[in-house]
């Protein structure tokens, strides 16, 4: 067996880690850990160490670590049928078995499901089906969308566009002319202090309507948005915000898609979040809860009006020219299949509404009180505390002070993984849907202890 040390060595020398201080971690001042083994809700690593994962890896292990009955699907598949393409109406049985799964859960209205890798592949997807449809419905100008700053939907071209953090933007050249943004739904951000929500509600509307009225109704395709505002900092959206979207983009017969990724398949106490909000999405963005990351796959879910626009095209211009070399890719769809009949053996979309409101009063009544903690919030298996330099006037710490990197690395030392949020000091939770309130408790007594050790 390789000792740590080598291994160590052939990773900073060879492997190009994403969303990584490349320089740093050339130089071995970046921190550095080699995952050898989950069970639950605890990964360990290579050195021993036990630690609770309070982000579920990157909020994608739904149902936890160590399940072994989706194991044995890929395996089992694997052996059966390692890999055939979808292409020209190809399919296998695990790819159609978790296409009528998925339909089974989706929200009303929805009519296909188009399988990739993961949440950028689809919604690169979901850019294409967008431009084809208006296209095909001759209105070749109607090509724009609208995201929404601190959205995040992906880090390729179009998608890292259509992601409004500045770290995804800076010296790619991005965003693309085609995407604009609007206001993110962040009431503890709110740019008046007197605002209620339901003020800043409809001031999130106006901000849209008056970004239409500048771009041209004409002109603008498509509207992307997250169910709850996930890598911008976990913020579910104010009371009536999905209602007042909706009513804005009817009116302008803009098409609207939920990005899913992080909110599909449970992880806010509802199958999915376009239900939990009574949103009405034309294409569902999902990935991450629909194999729990035990094997890559995304899922667009397209819907009814859609598909008969792009059914009818291909009657027009013939086939669809889209796809990729691994779509459906039968490893993936078993691990799929595998995951959903857990996901309800377990009860776990129950258990993410019934633990995620524990650790989220927990919490709150943990550091909600604390000088220097802004905002507890949350929704489901989702929870974030905004930490400030002054509760008063909602004075933020200097970013250079990096004080949400500080207490996720005193959290870290205590055994529990917590994720710095980007653009403010953000602690960020989303736990596999499996956890406990014992673990619960785990996690809330070492966030106090960790806030009170960098803050005082």
């Amino acid at each position: 067996m390789l000792t740590n040390d080598e291994l160590a060595k052939w990773d900073r020398e060879s492997f190009f880690h994403p969303s990584t201080h490349l320089g740093q971690f050339e130089r071995g001042e970046a921190p550095q850990r080699i995952v050898t083994g989950g069970e639950g809700v605890h990964i360990t690593d290579r050195d021993g160490n036990r630690l609770l994962d309070g982000f579920a890896g990157l909020y994608c292990v739904n149902v936890g670590y160590g399940r072994t009955q989706i194991a044995d699907a890929i395996a089992k598949q694997a052996h059966e049928l390692a890999y055939y393409h979808s292409y020209a109406g190809h399919g296998s049985e695990a790819s159609i078995t978790l296409a009528k799964m998925v339909m089974d859960r989706a929200p009303e209205g929805m009519a296909r499901v188009y399988f990739g890798l993961g949440g950028s592949d689809a919604n690169e997807t979901n850019v294409k089906l967008v431009w084809y449809y208006n296209n095909i419905l001759g209105r070749p100008q109607k090509k724009k969308i609208i995201s929404r700053w601190r959205g995040y939907h992906g880090s390729g071209l179009v998608t890292g566009s259509l992601t409004g953090l500045e770290l995804f933007h800076k010296k790619f050249d991005l965003p693309l002319s085609q995407v604009v943004h609007t206001e993110a739904p962040y009431y503890f951000r709110r740019p008046d202090l007197n605002m209620s929500e339901a003020d800043f509600t409809a001031h999130c509307a106006q901000k849209l309507e008056e970004l239409i009225e500048a771009e041209g109704a004409d002109t603008i395709a498509a509207f992307i948005g997250e169910p709850v505002l996930g890598t911008g900092g976990i913020v579910p959206p104010p009371a009536g915000y999905w209602e007042a979207i909706q009513k804005v983009l009817d009116k302008h017969d803009i098409l609207l898609i939920a990005d899913e990724v992080v909110t599909g398949f449970g992880r806010l106490g509802s199958m999915f979040g376009s239900d939990h909000y009574g949103m009405k999405p034309d294409l569902i963005t999902s990935a991450k809860g629909l194999t729990s990351a035990y094997a890559p796959l995304s899922a667009t879910i397209v819907g009814q009006r859609m598909w008969e626009v792009l059914s009818r095209g291909t009657d027009e211009n013939g086939v669809l020219g889209h796809g990729w070399t691994y779509s459906a890719h039968p490893i993936g769809a078993a691990a799929g299949i595998a995951n959903l009949k857990l996901i309800d053996e377990l009860g776990l979309v129950g258990n993410a509404g019934k633990v995620g409101a524990y650790l989220n009063a927990q919490m709150t009544a943990a550091v909600g009180d604390h000088a220097h903690v802004g905002e507890v919030r949350g929704e489901g298996m989702l929870c974030a505390v905004e930490l400030v330099a002054e509760r008063d006037g909602r004075r933020l710490f200097d970013p250079s002070e990096s004080k949400g990197a500080k207490v996720v690395a005193a959290m870290l030392k205590r055994g529990v993984i917590a994720r710095a949020m980007p653009q403010g000091d953000i602690l960020g939770f989303a736990p596999p849907l499996c956890l406990t309130e014992a673990e619960a408790d785990r996690i809330v007594e070492v966030t106090r202890d960790s806030i009170a050790e960098v803050l005082g």
